[in-house]
């Protein structure tokens, strides 16, 4: 297709949330998404498991057949989707440069929303020693292997991480006739909630606890690991290490544009209608929330596209008269507590689209959350929860300055 150089809207990101917002507006105003891979889906198109689909087609469904589904269902309602496009910078007004076949190009809109997902932290990131040889992957590295290329990397790997995608991995794992021989968990319980955090059990693979990779060993291929836990330093033989989890927004289009960065959650800050900085430019998915279920980012993208579409009706009503969005009201969000990492929107606004502020924990917690409004306690909650996992708290109707305060049981 002929790249369009003005939309009403341009999505930047063909996973499940950009996809979901651009059929959302689709009907309504001329959408264009831009996808630097060369096919559209995101993330599940690599995982060849179950379960996707339900809330979006009410059926359980492998990850290629839901991605393929989402974008058949973008493209019947008129989204074009446009693949192998880098986006390489953000600009006001908004407008965006990317590089396709075609050559360098300026793309302009009235919004843009930014849905890139996010990527799981490298071995360099966990600051993982040793030598550099072949057979150290991530999980998304993984399935791509697996599902797309239909190779098996290595035959006995162990795992690092107990998240829910950690979980995923052992099922691609099974699916190449590969067994993993254990998985290693930094803190004293996986990450993943009950039953999930069985089914290594149910596969016998030993979850070392308390225990962390201090160095990979092998020259041309991984040969071994040294770990470190409660029985101290010891040797894993192995031919793979499958680095999985900790995902980071994949952020790296807001440096040095009008977009600014949280530094805290690693994606854009917001406010509580998925307004970015500048108020042009909207985001939702994974790169605001590291990381949730692909239902999850499909119902905030549709959410966000029914928001932008609200807000530029008085402009396409008067397309000779553009007219700025209103600057938003905004007063920033502030965490009291050592354990808390992050908290998403992390701006108030007077308008809502979001129901809930997500918040996470850097360190198991026990105790009591509070929310402040002016200074005066208007909720209160008890919290029980480990790192990576999904906190939500009810926005509150006040509006005013707003806190939230952990306080953790002795």
């Amino acid at each position: 297709m002929t790249l369009p150089l003005q939309v009403d809207v341009l999505v930047i990101g063909a996973g499940p949330a950009g996809l979901a917002a651009a059929t959302e507006l689709a009907a309504h105003c001329t959408v264009l998404v831009v996808e630097r891979e060369s096919a559209a889906g995101g993330i599940p198109r690599h995982c060849g498991h179950y379960p996707f689909g339900m809330r979006e087609f009410y059926r359980p469904m492998r990850g290629p057949d839901y991605a393929r589904g989402l974008v058949k269902r973008a493209q019947t309602a008129g989204v074009n989707i446009a693949l192998n496009v880098n986006v390489v910078a953000l600009h006001p007004g908004p407008c965006v440069s990317v590089t396709a076949d075609s050559g360098l190009a300026t793309i302009k809109a009235r919004r843009v929303l930014l849905a890139t997902g996010v990527r799981e932290s490298s071995r360099a990131q966990r600051l993982i020693g040793g030598t550099k040889p072949g057979g150290v992957l991530s999980t998304g590295a993984l399935q791509g292997l697996v599902y797309l290329e239909n190779s098996r990397p290595f035959r006995r790997p162990v795992i690092l991480g107990t998240e829910l995608v950690s979980f995923s991995a052992i099922m691609t794992c099974a699916h190449a006739g590969i067994r993993p021989i254990a998985m290693i968990e930094p803190n004293t319980t996986p990450t993943a909630r009950w039953p999930l955090s069985l089914y290594p059990r149910l596969k016998n693979i030993p979850v070392h606890l308390s225990t962390r990779i201090l160095a990979i060993e092998g020259r041309d291929r991984v040969e071994g690991v040294i770990v470190e836990g409660p029985d101290g330093k010891r040797h894993i033989e192995t031919d793979g290490v499958i680095v999985s989890g900790r995902f980071r927004s994949e952020a790296t289009l807001l440096a040095d544009g009008p977009v600014k960065r949280d530094p805290a959650s690693g994606g854009p800050a917001i406010d509580m209608m998925g307004r970015c900085t500048d108020p042009h430019y909207y985001a939702a998915g994974n790169m605001l929330h590291p990381v949730e279920t692909a239902g999850w980012c499909w119902a905030e993208g549709q959410k966000m596209g029914r928001t932008i579409l609200a807000d530029l009706q008085d402009e396409m009503s008067s397309p000779d008269q553009p007219a700025p969005p209103p600057s938003p009201t905004r007063q920033p969000i502030v965490l009291a507590g050592e354990a808390l990492s992050w908290v998403v929107p992390q701006f108030t606004s007077k308008e809502r689209a979001f129901d809930h502020l997500q918040l996470r924990v850097n360190r198991p917690v026990k105790g009591r959350l509070s929310v402040h409004v002016d200074g005066r306690e208007v909720a209160s909650y008890p919290v029980h929860t480990r790192p990576e996992r999904r906190i939500l708290l009810p926005i509150p109707s006040q509006d005013g300055a707003m806190s939230i305060i952990l306080e953790e049981a002795p």
